[in-house]
């Protein structure tokens, strides 16, 4: 019974099965939105109208395909799969690699019927042949009157390599899925934040409690104001307030500590810093506005400071952050452009000291990534392993006639150009 089971579990079209189960639980999982509130299944996938007469939300929410990729079946899939390619490794792989280590002698010229490739030689230089065979870097092993000799073993490695990086791909996976976290965060240049709004975490997830500031934020722009670049300057703290590490991130250029990755992904504006009469300083708020690609605000600026009045006062519009507004009175008529810091030559009680920004971070935790990527950078090279032939030559003298075959696994057509000159 043992046996039995470990023999369907290595076989290759039970892996194959698990294989394609997976790649359609993952084309669903890509198809269908994961981790969204159940208002957006609802929306998107109504009872009335059920796409195929099957998929609706109620059936999504059952099956788990809004979070498919930490529902129990599908770990389960993926350990079966890990299993299957384990106990193929174990109990054909390694075997099949001793078998081709071990001296494999012809005994008879019979022997020589089933290989690809034979012949028979009268006459023969016998010192001959194993140069020829040395120099085409083939191991020799000679008992009496019987050689064998091989090259390429370390082709056979290949599906080990495959069957180990592959593994390695999966546990990683599974390692992320249990330990990982994302989350996002929008924060004023200048404040100190922790991680608190999380997206999805896995069920052995401690999200650190570490501190981070944003120092500063800024946009640089090109020639013709479109943007060229977000930047953030974050330093990590420790539990004392004091800077550990610091670092200007970019966007898909993160500050890494401890295995978070804090990435630029988003910006948006808040408020205004004014003085008026260049004697006191006021902040106020900004509204945002969308109209299709651009990002608008506004803010009202009172007179008096009753924002409920708005019989008298400013509204103030700004798009960018190159440090410049605009200004509109009450009617909505165009007043003039007020820049940081300058001194109002237009009819604005206010002189403008400061354009307050928050940077949009996505802080996340992947602590399978370093066995995933080393599992495909070991699949990458079992390819070129694979490339590598292994072939065999047997010799036996026998009744004055030299009996010479050969088998290859690849580029059968080099082979026999070997072989042919082998012989001749």
């Amino acid at each position: 019974m043992k046996q039995a089971i470990l023999k369907f579990l290595a076989d290759l079209r039970f892996a194959i099965l698990m294989l394609l189960l997976i790649a359609i639980s993952s084309v669903i999982g890509t198809i269908i939105e994961q981790d969204q509130a159940i208002e957006v299944y609802k929306l998107n996938y109504p009872v009335t109208d059920k796409i195929f007469n099957f998929l609706s939300w109620d059936v999504i929410l059952f099956f788990g395909f809004d979070h498919i990729y930490k529902t129990w079946w599908f770990t389960f899939l993926i350990l079966l799969f890990g299993i299957s390619l384990l106990t193929c490794t174990t109990i054909q792989q390694v075997p099949a690699l001793k078998i081709a280590r071990r001296c494999q002698f012809f005994r008879s010229s019979k022997q020589f019927n089933k290989l690809k490739l034979s012949s028979f030689l009268a006459e023969y230089s016998f010192n001959k042949i194993l140069v020829h065979l040395k120099t085409n870097n083939y191991s020799i092993f000679q008992q009496k009157n019987l050689i064998y000799s091989y090259k390429g073993l370390i082709g056979k490695l290949a599906p080990i390599i495959v069957h180990f990086s592959m593994i390695l791909i999966l546990f990683g996976t599974f390692v992320s899925a249990l330990s990982g976290f994302k989350a996002q965060e929008i924060i004023p240049k200048t404040e100190t934040f922790h991680i608190q709004n999380v997206l999805n975490t896995g069920q052995l997830t401690q999200i650190s409690k570490t501190s981070a500031r944003v120092n500063d934020f800024w946009i640089t722009y090109s020639k013709t104001s479109t943007i060229n670049q977000f930047y953030s300057d974050i330093s990590i703290l420790n539990n004392n307030g004091s800077e550990i590490k610091r670092k200007t991130i970019y966007v898909n250029s993160p500050i890494i500590y401890n295995g978070i990755k804090y990435y630029q992904t988003d910006w948006n504006l808040v408020g205004l810093r004014l003085k008026k009469n260049n004697l006191l300083n006021y902040q106020y708020p900004l509204v945002s506005l969308f109209d299709q690609a651009d990002k608008f605000w506004i803010s009202w600026l009172p007179l008096n400071n009753n924002f409920l009045n708005l019989k008298e006062g400013f509204v103030i519009l700004i798009n960018s952050l190159q440090g410049y507004c605009s200004i509109y009175d009450q009617l909505g008529s165009f007043v003039g452009n007020i820049e940081l810091n300058e001194n109002s030559k237009i009819n604005f009680p206010f002189s403008l000291i400061d354009i307050i920004s928050s940077t949009g971070l996505q802080i996340k935790m992947d602590s399978g990534i370093p066995l995933i990527y080393t599992g495909f950078g070991c699949l990458m090279l079992s390819t070129l392993i694979s490339y590598i032939t292994y072939s065999q030559i047997w010799i036996v003298y026998e009744q004055k006639m030299l009996f010479i075959g050969g088998n290859t696994t690849r580029a059968t057509l080099d082979f026999e150009l070997e072989f042919f000159k082998l012989t001749n």
